[in-house]
C-alpha cells in the first residue's frame, strides 16, 4: 500500500497567515472601539469576513487573540532599536531625547493596541498579568535608560537607578502619552517636546542639547 504523501502548499500557508493577520487586526479595531468585554468571537469573525470556526482555528479564543495581539505589539514597538540608540548616546540630553522619540514612535504606532489592552483590564481574568506582559519590555527599556543616564550625568548619578526608572515611567510611560494625546488633545510632536523638556529640567539636565 502506498503511503499517503503529505501535502504542504506555500500558498495555503500564506493564505492562512494572511487570514490570521486580518482576524487579529479586526480584533484590535473592535476591542479599541467597543471595549474588549463587548466584543464576541462572532463579531470578530464578521468584521474579518470569516466564520467563527475560522477564528477559533486560526487564533483560538478571544483571550488567546488578545495575548497574540500583545505579543505582536511588543515585537512591532521597536523597543530594541530604541534601547540601542539610547545606549549609543554620549550625553544625557541625547539619551533622553532618544527616549522621548522612541516612546513617542512606539505609542503612536501601537495606539489602538494599547487602547484595546486598556479596555480589557476591567474585565480580563488576570488583568495584572496582562498589563505586566504588555509593558515588561517597555519597563526594561526605561530601566536600561536610567542606568545609562546615571553613567552619563553627575546630577543623576546619586539618584538610585530604580527611582530614575520610576520617574521615566511617569513621564514616558503609555499613560502619560495617552493623557496628553487623548485627554488633552495635544499633537504627538507637542507631547514629545513637553515630556522631553519636563524630564530634562527635573533631572537637572539641559533640554535642547540632545537635539
Amino acid at each position: 500500500m502506498t503511503a499517503k504523501r503529505l501535502y504542504s502548499s506555500p500558498l495555503r500557508k500564506k493564505a492562512a497567515a494572511d487570514t490570521r493577520e486580518r482576524i487579529l487586526q479586526q480584533a484590535v479595531e473592535l476591542f479599541a472601539e467597543r471595549g474588549y468585554g463587548r466584543v464576541t468571537v462572532a463579531d470578530i469573525a464578521e468584521a474579518a469576513g470569516v466564520a467563527s470556526q475560522t477564528v477559533f482555528a486560526s487564533v483560538g479564543s478571544k483571550s488567546s487573540a488578545l495575548d497574540q495581539i500583545v505579543d505582536k505589539a511588543v515585537m512591532d514597538s521597536g523597543y530594541e532599536a530604541t534601547v540601542t540608540y539610547i545606549l549609543a548616546a554620549t550625553t544625557p540630553e541625547a539619551a533622553l531625547k532618544a527616549l522621548a522619540q522612541g516612546t513617542r514612535t512606539g505609542n503612536e504606532g501601537q495606539f489602538k493596541v494599547l487602547e484595546a489592552i486598556r479596555s480589557a483590564l476591567p474585565v480580563h481574568e488576570d488583568s495584572e498579568a496582562l498589563w505586566a506582559r504588555a509593558t515588561a519590555a517597555y519597563r526594561q527599556a526605561l530601566d536600561e535608560t536610567a542606568h545609562h543616564l546615571r553613567e552619563l550625568s553627575p546630577t543623576v548619578r546619586d539618584t538610585p537607578r530604580e527611582e530614575i526608572a520610576g520617574m521615566l515611567w511617569f513621564w514616558f510611560g503609555p499613560t502619560s502619552w495617552r493623557t496628553l494625546i487623548t485627554e488633552t488633545g495635544w499633537s504627538w510632536s507637542q507631547a514629545e517636546d513637553f515630556l522631553y523638556r519636563t524630564a530634562g529640567t527635573t533631572l537637572g539636565l539641559t533640554p535642547g542639547e540632545g537635539r
